[in-house]
């Protein structure tokens, strides 16, 4: 239980690769987030977790490299946090930036393709904002975070009201 198979500096040196790798692959991947995952992008992750967890623990069972696996991932993420927080520019790389779906009623279907959004995605977003079809949208923004603002024009009946 307490014996380890390979040296601590080791689990903590695959720990930071397998992280790096899949921190990666995942920002190049796209941007979703966990409420929006479809059932395949589910599998996907707990398989990928399956297929990692050996490359990290390098066939150590043992409760002591468990742990310092554990703490090596939860450190790490809590760089990445820090350092994305301070440097705005490492921030872009590693969180992406805000992309433009629609602009007063113009949509952007190079943005929706690279994105890999679908007009169903995106329609479920609209009607979430109270809008019907893109003609009635001034701004709909996919986050850096996977999740989409939607801005409704301002309608003509509601300016002369005010």
């Amino acid at each position: 239980m307490l014996n380890m198979a390979v040296p601590w500096w080791e689990l903590v040196f695959r720990g930071v690769v397998v992280y790096l790798f899949l921190l990666a692959l995942l920002r190049i991947t796209g941007k979703r987030q966990v409420g929006q995952l479809a059932p395949f992008d589910l599998v996907l992750l707990l398989v990928l977790a399956n297929a990692v967890q050996n490359s990290m623990n390098a066939g150590d069972n043992s409760l002591i490299g468990g742990l310092i696996t554990a703490a090596t991932l939860i450190g790490l993420n809590f760089l990445v946090s820090l350092v994305t927080h301070r440097n705005k520019t490492l921030e872009a790389i590693i969180e992406g930036r805000p992309q433009v779906l629609v602009h007063n009623g113009k949509l952007f279907e190079d943005v929706m393709a690279k994105a890999q959004l679908t007009h169903h995605e995106l329609n479920a977003a609209l009607r979430r904002s109270g809008c019907t079809s893109v003609a009635e949208v001034h701004s709909a923004i996919l986050e850096n975070n996977g999740a989409i603002s939607v801005v409704a024009m301002k309608d003509s009946k509601d300016e002369k009201a005010s």
